[in-house]
């Protein structure tokens, strides 16, 4: 028996994935953090800063915590106030979708909407950000989460690695996991080079997304991605990048749920589309393991709408195996 739902964050399963890619030579796993009560990785993130933070002394039942989110950051943060009783306010921009910001005030949470980017970059997490610092510094006994700098953020994700190792026996090979704050990527990898397993981490980042020096460009999925490199971000801990844009991550996650039964979110239809990427330099007999970060619920007015689909990319097809070379190239060229 749990005691309290935030002790039910972990422990997520890993399913085996026999039916998206046909004829592989290696096996291919998926973690599935959607299944956090919060719905998401963050859950753990959001818990381990929370828990230390008390620990310390540096939150009392009258500290107001205040974070910058796209999503589901906010939404493991606003479960886990209401929980310990406290204030939180969370900074959103218009990318955040009705889903997201709904599922926090129903926790609670206060919601502080950025309309304005900001002025040097063009970008809305810089101006999420410093609007978080301004609330600090008018709230006395305020306590900012910083998620794209708090080491307890990847310390987190050492156990995330753990349960992934041990279901395995040890035996990963090789570890496709999504980036935006890295604190899944850093925690994993920290994990797997204390304990001595040679495991090949591959990062997946979105095309426009300058956290491992790409070029900035316009990106319309949530958390996939940044906009600014975070201070959490050490690029010696991926072995390999593979960049998926937001059209992949749209192909990537309704395949997904048509041949798996997965209604995931873009990142985990990123993560899927780089394992097709990469997919000649897995080894015969490997075991690739993908940590699929949320659900897809929270997607439905996106990803899974064709309306919205059509209106940024103009067609989509359903699976992964309709999309031809010169299809995709054609309609990334047109976005």
């Amino acid at each position: 028996m749990k005691d309290g739902i935030l002790s039910a964050i972990g422990h997520t399963p890993l399913v085996s994935l026999r039916r998206i890619f046909k004829e592989t030579s290696f096996r291919l796993y998926a973690k599935l953090e959607g299944c956090n009560p919060g719905g998401s990785v963050k859950d753990r993130a959001a818990l381990s800063i929370l828990r230390r933070a008390i620990e310390a002394g540096e939150i009392n039942r009258d500290t107001v915590v205040i974070e910058s989110s796209s999503g589901n950051m906010g939404i493991g943060l606003a479960q886990a106030c209401a929980y310990f009783g406290l204030r939180f306010i969370c900074v959103v921009d218009p990318k955040a979708t009705s889903q997201n910001i709904d599922i926090m005030r129903a926790y609670g949470a206060e919601v502080d909407l950025v309309t304005i980017p900001d002025a040097r970059s063009g970008e809305f997490l810089q101006a999420r950000i410093q609007r978080v610092q301004t609330l600090a510094r008018s709230i006395s006994n305020s306590f900012w989460p910083n998620q794209y700098g708090n080491l307890y953020n990847p310390i987190a994700h050492h156990q995330t690695m753990r349960e992934i190792a041990t279901e395995l026996e040890g035996k990963v090979d090789l570890l496709i996991c999504a980036t935006s704050t890295c604190g899944t990527l850093r925690g994993c990898a920290e994990y797997l080079k204390r304990n001595r397993l040679k495991s090949r981490i591959i990062a997946v980042d979105a095309i426009g997304s300058v956290i491992f020096g790409g070029q900035q460009g316009k990106r319309l999925i949530p958390g996939h991605g940044a906009a600014v490199r975070p201070p959490l971000c050490q690029s010696e801990l991926a072995d390999d990048i593979v960049y998926v844009s937001d059209l992949e991550c749209i192909v990537g996650c309704r395949t997904l749920v048509q041949k798996e039964g997965i209604l995931a979110g873009g990142s985990s239809g990123a993560a899927v589309m780089a394992v097709s990427k990469y997919m000649d330099r897995i080894p015969a007999g490997a075991n690739c393991v993908m940590i699929f970060p949320d659900r897809g619920e929270r997607y439905l007015n996106t990803i899974y709408s064709d309306a919205w689909v059509v209106e940024h990319f103009g067609s989509v097809p359903a699976l992964l195996e309709d999309v031809t070379p010169t299809w995709l190239s054609k309609r990334l060229g047109a976005d």
